[in-house]
C-alpha cells in the first residue's frame, strides 16, 4: 500500500466498527447534529451531478467490507502525510505547530468512521444533517470544540479540496488488498470517488454563502 505494507496493519478500533454509537463527539443521527440547511431535493441534484447510481451503491457496500478494517490504517497514512507538511500541522495541533496528541487521538474514531459511513450510510436527512456538522467542524463556528482542542481555529477550504485528492487516489490500493480483481477495484474505487466526492462538496456549504454555494 502507499506509505506502508499490510505489516504494518492496524485492525481498525472495535468502538469505530462496531461500536460507533459510543465515539466521543460523533453524534450521527441524533439531535445534537447540526440541521442541514439543504434539501432532499439539493441532495438528489448532487447525487446525479456526481453520477452516484444503484451500481455504485452495491460497490460501496462491497468496498466496505474491504476497507472497514484498514480505516485506522487509511486516516494514519493521511495523517502522517499532512504531518509531512509544516504549514498543515497547526490545524491538528497547538497553533504554534507542535503536536497535540490528545486532540489526535480524540479526533482519529470520528475520522476512521468516516471511511465506513462514506460506504454505508443512506443517503437521507441524517446524512445530510451530519455532513452539514463536519463542515462546521472544520470552520471557526465549531472547529475545535466537539474535543475543546487548543489548535488553530478555522481550516481554509482550499485545503479541505485539494486533500481529497490523496483520500481518493490512495484508496484504490486498500480496495486491492483485499483481494478483488481488477474490475472489481476499479468499480469500488469510482464509486468511493462519487461518494468520496459528494461528502466534501456538503461539507463546503458552512464556508459559502448560500447565494454563491
Amino acid at each position: 500500500m502507499s506509505d506502508h505494507t499490510m505489516s504494518d496493519h492496524t485492525p481498525t478500533p472495535k468502538l469505530v466498527t462496531e461500536h460507533s454509537e459510543e465515539i466521543p463527539g460523533y453524534t450521527y443521527g441524533t439531535g445534537e447534529a447540526a440541521v442541514s440547511p439543504l434539501t432532499l431535493e439539493d441532495l438528489e441534484r448532487l447525487k446525479a451531478v456526481v453520477g452516484l447510481t444503484p451500481d455504485d451503491e452495491q460497490a460501496l457496500i462491497e468496498a466496505a467490507r474491504v476497507l472497514a478494517d484498514q480505516a485506522d490504517d487509511m486516516v494514519t497514512a493521511y495523517r502522517k502525510r499532512l504531518g509531512e507538511l509544516p504549514f498543515m500541522r497547526a490545524y491538528s495541533g497547538y497553533p504554534d505547530g507542535t503536536p497535540n496528541p490528545a486532540y489526535g487521538a480524540a479526533s482519529k474514531p470520528r475520522f476512521d468512521r468516516f471511511i465506513i459511513d462514506a460506504c454505508t450510510r443512506p443517503l437521507d436527512q441524517d446524512w445530510l444533517n451530519y455532513q452539514h456538522e463536519i463542515g462546521l467542524r472544520h470552520t471557526r463556528d465549531k472547529k475545535n470544540k466537539t474535543d475543546h482542542a487548543d489548535s488553530l481555529d478555522h481550516i481554509p477550504m482550499r485545503y479541505l479540496l485539494a486533500f481529497t485528492a490523496v483520500v481518493i487516489a490512495t484508496a484504490r490500493d486498500y480496495l486491492a488488498a483485499g483481494g478483488a480483481s481488477a474490475e472489481q477495484v476499479d468499480r469500488m474505487h469510482a464509486a468511493f470517488t462519487k461518494s468520496v466526492m459528494l461528502h466534501v462538496t456538503v461539507w463546503t456549504r458552512p464556508y459559502v454563502a448560500a447565494a454563491d454555494w
